[in-house]
């Protein structure tokens, strides 16, 4: 059976498994790249126990967190997860620092997060801090919209969506009038 596969214009997205650990468990150890996500750094521990439930959630939902790769390099990861807080369904975005400002984020979250809506999620969360633009660009970039904001441990948090089938408003003056 061939492995699933997407590509963009220079990148290559991939389900991630067992054999991306040395990868992963790299990245989350990095403060640049994991020092802001939810729950920070990981240990190795941490990134075998998240590799696991990563492997599960590819097998029950059909979708899941995927490998970033540029000419077979590892960039780092995206994709969806189950958010622990209960949100619901919310993309991460994760990349080594060589890897950003050059838009990597933005293509690789578009395709993935394109993925998961045509392989039945129905909507998909973003969330990130006031604090960090980079981030927020990236989100509203992809096509998702700001539509709450909360407070988490004093800090502003911005929650984005996107659904497969966004509600159609009629364009002012355009409503159905007798």
């Amino acid at each position: 059976m061939r492995r699933l596969e997407l590509h963009t214009a220079r990148l290559v997205l991939g389900p991630v498994g067992w054999q991306d650990m040395e990868d992963m468990a790299r990245l989350k150890a990095h403060a640049g790249a994991f020092g802001r996500m939810l729950g920070g750094v990981r240990s190795r521990m941490e990134a075998e126990r998240e590799m696991a439930q990563d492997v599960a959630f590819w097998g029950a939902r059909g979708f899941g967190i995927f490998t970033i790769r540029e000419k077979g390099v590892f960039l780092g990861m995206t994709g969806v997860h189950d958010r622990p807080d209960g949100r619901g369904l919310a993309l991460r975005i994760a990349l080594f620092p060589t890897a950003s400002g050059r838009g990597v984020a933005r293509e690789a979250a578009g395709r993935a997060l394109a993925f998961v809506l045509e392989n039945g999620a129905d909507r998909v969360i973003g969330i990130a801090r006031e604090d960090n633009l980079p981030s927020r660009i990236v989100l509203g970039s992809i096509g998702m919209a700001h539509v709450e904001t909360f407070m988490r441990n004093a800090t502003r948090m911005f929650l984005y969506e996107r659904r497969r089938h966004p509600h159609v408003l009629p364009l002012p003056g355009r409503g159905d009038r007798a």
